[in-house]
């Protein structure tokens, strides 16, 4: 009947409890939670049905494995520090980026046949389709990029890419968690949640995991992407959103409450911090409450930190120049050409240098939302060259200087890039000028913090369809556990006990790609 009661929301929050058992609101006896109620009355019953009912929640206190040793150090020697993810939301085509396939060229046109039925999200299968944009060689690899990504070829030969990466899915929601995740289903930590956890901040000013999103929205899932799920909430994404009005919201009061003096909100603040404190005290096991303590912490620490931190004018012409910033801020309109893309992506990956050389550990940058029509995003079942091609232009220059500047600077030896998306798009037409999803294969790329540049890790058939060795391809998990791998931790051993299993971020899966290091 207890747990009836307080699982269906019967019993008040509080109560007062008089002597014989009986509710009376003027008594002295001090407030009980419903966790405190279930304890005195229940006893030994009351406690059993509290642990499992918390037990259900996720709230049991419990010891996770640490990647840290006692002795404070990890796994193994890390190559890296820091991660940068640029996420092209939308399925970015690997055959009209960096995936060159001759025998497209060849056959352009002609009736497309892989030798089995292919499986299409829409009703996609045309004609054998060659990019549109021609591809060419660059740096001392040779390394072959489609002029739409020209801007990296000055960088090119810091390059790794991987070109037999295999999906599960082609609906972009589970892909797009499979990618960001490790898992094809809501409620598993980001990755930068998980190296946020693992390796914690080298910065107590600001935080460990920023997410810089699409100035138009989110991509698939939104924020559950970068969502901390159930490792300590304090590990999330902390989203920030360059050149808007206000780039972290909430951070500062609202005009309207501009009567309030600095120590009055300090003292404001302390007050909060006590009452927070004493609550959480009652609450053992409960890691919201810690992290909204820390949150309020963290932000309060952030209004100094991070004006200076997103502040670009400061920054030399030569830099903004490098990152495509030379024609003033974006108007942020809802038409897409390249001019305005290489200012939204470039912005970001500013920012993202700054972030990461005052000691962000983790910065998620997104490309693309999902916003329906006009397509805002990578998703090009109409025309590849109307989506790809502003998105594609503004992605490499920002990418291009973002690797140029680390590099500069230092931080490219311990900084990894990953640019990733969910799956790819298929070497057929759909509709003449737009291509269908391809979860069988596409392409990610790599550089920095210990891989090898020049490496390639693949290839694809001759189509770019599916691997080239279709009984060794390579999944997420095993991106996934090279990074790890990089920053020093073993990816088997990074877990989080969770409803009776030790919950990691490769899943039961993942080797380390040792070609790429």
């Amino acid at each position: 009947m207890y747990t009836h009661a307080v699982r269906h929301g019967v019993w008040p929050e509080t109560m007062h409890l008089g002597t014989q058992g009986r509710t009376d609101r003027h008594s002295p006896t001090p407030l009980w939670s419903r966790r405190e109620w279930l304890w005195h009355l229940g006893g030994g019953l009351g406690g059993i049905a509290l642990a499992s009912l918390l037990g259900r929640e996720g709230l049991l206190a419990q010891t996770p494995t640490q990647p840290r040793r006692p002795d404070g150090g990890l796994h193994h020697a890390p190559k890296a520090k820091r991660v940068v993810q640029l996420f092209m939301a939308g399925a970015a085509s690997h055959v009209d980026l960096f995936d060159y396939k001759p025998e497209l060229v060849k056959r352009n046109g002609q009736p497309w046949d892989p030798g089995e039925k292919v499986e299409l999200f829409q009703n996609g299968l045309g004609h054998t389709f060659a990019s549109p944009w021609k591809f060419r060689p660059y740096g001392q690899t040779g390394r072959m990029l489609s002029d739409v990504v020209a801007e990296l070829g000055v960088v090119a030969d810091e390059l790794a890419f991987v070109h037999n990466l295999v999906g599960k899915t082609g609906v972009h929601s589970q892909a797009t968690y499979l990618q960001a995740t490790g898992f094809q289903q809501p409620g598993f930590p980001g990755m930068g949640c998980w190296v946020s956890y693992g390796l914690g901040s080298l910065n107590e000013n600001l935080p460990t995991f920023v997410v810089l999103p699409d100035h138009r929205g989110f991509a698939s899932n939104g924020p559950k992407n970068w969502d901390s799920a159930f490792l300590p909430a304090q590990h999330q994404g902390t989203i920030i959103r360059p050149g808007a009005d206000n780039p972290i919201e909430d951070l500062f009061p609202a005009k309207q409450g501009d009567f309030v003096r600095p120590e009055a909100s300090a003292a404001g603040m302390e007050l909060l911090a006590k009452l927070n404190r004493a609550h959480a005290e009652t609450r053992p096991g409960d890691g919201r409450l810690d992290a909204r303590i820390r949150s309020y912490e963290l932000a309060a620490r952030m209004q100094l930190a991070a004006p200076e931190a997103l502040d670009l004018s400061k920054e030399p012409k030569h830099i903004l120049k490098l990152y495509g910033l030379d024609h003033g801020k974006s108007s942020f309109d809802r038409e897409i050409n390249p001019i305005e893309e290489i200012d939204y992506f470039g912005r970001k990956c500013l920012v993202a240098r700054r972030l990461l050389e005052r000691g962000v550990r983790f910065v998620q940058i997104w490309s693309g939302c999902d916003n329906g029509f006009p397509r805002r995003n990578w998703d090009s079942h109409e025309d590849i060259v109307r989506d790809h091609g502003p998105l594609a232009i503004g992605m490499a220059k920002g990418a291009s200087a973002l690797i140029q500047d680390l590099k500069r600077l230092g931080l490219l030896e311990d900084t990894i890039i990953l640019w990733t998306t969910e799956f790819g798009r298929m070497p057929c037409a759909q509709g003449g000028k737009g291509r269908d999803h391809n979860p069988f294969c596409f392409t990610n790329w790599l550089c920095g913090g210990g891989i090898r540049g020049g490496a390639t890790i693949g290839p694809s058939d001759e189509w770019g369809y599916k691997p080239a060795d279709r009984q060794n391809p390579t999944q997420v998990y095993d991106i996934h556990a090279t990074i790890l791998h990089l920053l020093g931790i073993d990816h088997t051993r990074l877990t989080f006990r969770h409803n009776g299993i030790d919950r990691r971020l490769t899943d039961v899966h993942g080797h380390v790609l040792h070609d790429l290091l």
